[in-house]
């Protein structure tokens, strides 16, 4: 099982951000499931 943790620090836009980045990353490498 892969874990993964993402901390964004005093910006609100970091967050949506790296959900954005990190969804592509999972579609890009077929890792949903």
């Amino acid at each position: 099982m892969i874990k993964i943790l993402f901390i964004c620090h005093c910006n609100i836009c970091r967050s949506p951000r790296a959900e954005f980045i990190m969804k592509d990353l999972v579609e890009k490498n077929g890792l949903s499931n």
